[in-house]
């Protein structure tokens, strides 16, 4: 397995930006372009967090699949009203840079998406907007309603109002009721039932199963921790619907 830090220059953003990709050394050197999974941070961490306090590494070795942890800042994954298209940026413009610089898939058959806690609500968000382009996206933690966001005051000074964050397609819950299910790929969620996400991890799940999308969904104990993330993030890896090659 190799570990590749990356500094690059986006045009989307208009800066220098980061991310670290790990690439299974043997399926490198079959050649090939290799399945990706693109693995999103927290709102307090970076590109750095998942190689600091999990085991994706081993994780990503053990399954054969390259992982792109690419750093977002406080975005919430969005294109802001005030700062960076880091919607664009995450979702149209890495995968292309990644796959100039790296032997990965441009096959949204090969393509997934997961996240934790802000993470999780980019993954999603990038499902549901952009459902032609991946082939899974998984949430664990997610903070997935932007309402609760704006009452928390997390939202409106760089995303603007919930109208504009709805036109946008900020607004997961908005999406989940306007979406053909057979549209979509395929979904997974995961909650702590301790953490102080679970109930709009709850409110997700209902809104999802009412509209009849892909989703699957478990809870189980513990709270907003690595330790959890890092056991999940292992289910999400033997979840992902892989085509065989």
């Amino acid at each position: 397995m190799a570990l590749m830090q990356c500094s690059f220059f986006s045009d989307v953003l208009g800066v220098t930006t980061h991310a670290n990709v790990i690439l299974p050394q043997e399926a490198t050197l079959a050649g090939g372009r290799l399945p990706v999974l693109y693995l999103l941070h927290g709102r307090s961490d970076d590109e750095t967090a998942w190689l600091r306090w999990s085991a994706i590494e081993r994780h990503a070795t053990e399954h054969g699949i390259a992982v792109v942890m690419p750093n977002a800042g406080r975005s919430f994954y969005t294109d802001q009203v005030v700062g960076y298209d880091y919607f664009s940026f995450i979702s149209e413009e890495l995968p292309r840079v990644m796959q100039g610089f790296f032997p990965l898939s441009s096959e949204p058959a090969d393509t997934f998406v997961a996240g934790l806690s802000m993470g999780g609500y980019g993954a999603l968000k990038w499902a549901l907007n952009k459902p032609d382009s991946i082939a899974a996206a998984a949430s664990l933690s997610g903070a997935l309603d932007i309402v609760v966001r704006e009452r928390e005051g997390e939202w409106l000074a760089n995303h603007g109002s919930l109208e504009q964050a709805q036109a946008k397609g900020d607004d997961l819950f908005a999406l989940v009721a306007s979406l053909d299910p057979a549209s979509l790929p395929s979904l997974f969620a995961w909650c702590g039932t301790e953490d102080h996400l679970i109930e709009e991890n709850r409110r997700f799940r209902d809104a999802a199963d009412g509209a009849g999308l892909p989703l699957t969904y478990s809870e189980g104990p513990g709270g907003h921790d690595w330790a959890r993330w890092d056991e999940q993030i292992q289910r999400v890896l033997e979840w992902l619907p892989r085509r065989e090659r």
